[in-house]
């Protein structure tokens, strides 16, 4: 898969903080895909001095798996709240240019547009390769939020200031919640029914929960 470099990534803290700045104006929060055929999951597994891609496609709505990557890299930026896409991004790039098969939507394990700056690792990726992306987090970075109820497929709206920027998606009945917020490219409506289509027996869709096995894998047997 083509990826196209429309910026360096090594810079220091305060020029990816303009990197991110100037993306956000690229943003779109409308549907531009027509139909979904292919979906990929997207993870990565550190170690101290190492970062592991892996990326999975499946098939939709059938989930099956179609194929799989992985990919090493050294980390050349410090962990910092906020910027985690500059230390994550080079490994996952090296591994998306290796597909043979081109996805029609991503989904990362990471936030959207639920950032300070709405350039969490989903929209950043999701801009930089022209395609659609979801956010998928474990936990929340940023914005206020209620706990939704403990039924699946209920949610509570994230916001700043009273900006809609995500949500918190009970995705499985009495467990911990995801933190869905659109990348690029889609709507949080659409992320959400995404999320919720691709989740099966577990807390985390299939997409990424795949892919951060893959990931570990990975690093494991390096």
């Amino acid at each position: 898969m083509k990826i196209r470099e429309i910026h360096r990534w090594d810079v220091t803290p305060k020029e990816a903080i303009r990197i991110q700045k100037d993306l956000a104006r690229k943003i779109t929060l409308k549907n531009s895909f027509a139909k979904i055929k292919l979906i990929a999951g997207c993870d990565v597994a550190f170690t101290k001095e190492k970062a592991y891609a892996a990326v999975i496609i499946l098939e939709y709505p059938s989930l099956k798996i179609v194929e799989e990557v992985t990919t090493f890299s050294k980390i050349n930026f410090p962990y910092i709240s906020g910027l985690l896409t500059f230390r994550e991004a080079p490994a996952l790039l090296s591994a998306i240019k290796k597909l043979k098969n081109v996805p029609d939507i991503f989904l990362f394990d990471g936030q959207g547009i639920a950032h300070p700056r709405r350039m969490g690792l989903a929209t950043h990726l999701g801009i930089i390769l022209n395609k659609t992306s979801i956010g998928c987090a474990k936990s929340p970075l940023y914005g206020s939020y209620r706990q939704p109820p403990e039924i699946k497929g209920r949610y509570t709206l994230i916001k700043d200031k009273g900006e809609v920027i995500g949500a918190v998606l009970r995705s499985k009945k009495a467990v911990k919640p995801v933190f869905v917020s659109p990348g690029n490219g889609i709507d949080l409506k659409t992320a959400i029914k995404i999320t919720l289509s691709t989740t099966l027996n577990y807390r985390l869709p299939e997409p990424t929960r795949l892919a951060h096995h893959l990931a570990s894998d990975s690093k494991s047997s390096r």
